[in-house]
């Protein structure tokens, strides 16, 4: 479902108002309150294969699930599986490898798997987790507070919506599939903490509505008015992503994306078109998206690299104008 699509659905929902209650429907995750120092944190997320090897898949769908915490600035301490599964053709031993590959990665970050729920799905498989964290609320990260002179640090490559567009027409050699799955079932645990021992003013995850739509929403959450301004030549790519942008091999996702959001994001005319689109390109369990003074941002980045964070890279600044816009150049 596309941002807009979202949105819409949204739109005019009630729900009960809670003082405890600390974040809304637009945060990356719910967190409540429960004393001063603790609140809990509730997120789920699940998707459809994106890679071919069942085990892998269920790496990064995990991955994926576990990075809204992340983005938060909390810790995951549980999770429930998250099960569609088409019984009547596909064997159960693809489900098996599926959430193989999810436990082990909820064995690296460190929490526990304590149970979950499964339907019969007549098209295909889906899987992903619902997830529990903690939190201290003094210290918990949102969209929302940028400040103008905030460097923006993102912490892995973009492109795996367009590589990922190509692998379905058998178009992208082995090396390169390895190094898009890697980054995808690579958690965010080792960037939040830093985020956090740094002094991060704003963080959010790089998802499904692109670098655009989800920097957008950190705009929209602040409460000055504020613009972003991305430098294109520093965006950091997976290989290959060039080729195949130009080849025209722009997923669904990146086109509602685009036509979701394009008002609000202008290019100064020496950006191409390939590289424009990399800006909507959504993502599977993307990198965090930290915003932090620019005294914090150089020892933020040796810190990532020294974490094996090696793709963290500072691709823009938060600046007074255009309010409300990006501008990337």
């Amino acid at each position: 479902m596309g941002q807009g699509d979202l949105k819409e659905v949204l739109k005019g929902l009630s729900a009960i108002i809670d003082p405890n209650l600390l974040t809304g429907m637009e945060d990356d995750a719910a967190i409540y309150k429960l004393r001063e120092d603790l609140a809990v944190i509730a997120t789920v997320d699940f998707f459809t294969p994106i890679v071919k090897e069942a085990y892998i898949y269920g790496q990064i769908a995990a991955a994926n699930a576990l990075s809204d915490v992340y983005a938060m600035g909390g810790k995951p301490i549980a999770a429930m599986n998250i099960v569609c599964f088409p019984a009547a053709s596909m064997d159960l031993s693809m489900l098996k490898e599926v959430l193989r590959g999810g436990a082990d990665k909820l064995k690296d970050a460190n929490v526990a798997l304590v149970g979950g729920h499964s339907v019969i799905d007549p098209k295909e498989i889906k899987y992903g987790l619902s997830v529990t964290g903690i939190i201290d609320p003094r210290r918990m990260l949102t969209k929302g507070h940028l400040e103008v002179g905030d460097k923006l640090i993102l912490t892995k490559a973009l492109g795996c919506g367009i590589i990922n567009n190509a692998l379905k027409g058998g178009m992208v050699d082995q090396e390169t599939q390895d190094e898009v799955a890697k980054s995808m079932a690579t958690l965010n645990k080792k960037a939040s903490e830093i985020a956090l021992e740094v002094g991060v003013n704003v963080c959010t995850d790089i998802t499904g509505f692109g670098v655009a739509g989800h920097v957008l929403e950190m705009i929209e959450q602040t409460e000055e008015d504020v613009g972003i301004e991305i430098d294109s030549s520093s965006l950091p790519l997976f290989p290959r992503v060039e080729e195949f942008a130009k080849m025209g091999l722009i997923p669904p996702g990146d086109q509602r994306n685009r036509k979701f959001r394009e008002e609000k994001v202008d290019f100064s005319k020496d950006v191409p078109d390939w590289k424009q689109w990399v800006v909507f390109d959504a993502q599977t369990s993307g990198g965090l998206m930290l915003a932090l003074p620019p005294q914090k941002a150089e020892e933020a980045l040796k810190k990532l690299y020294e974490q094996g964070v090696d793709k963290a890279t500072i691709i823009g600044k938060v600046v007074e104008e255009p309010k409300g816009k990006i501008m990337v150049t």
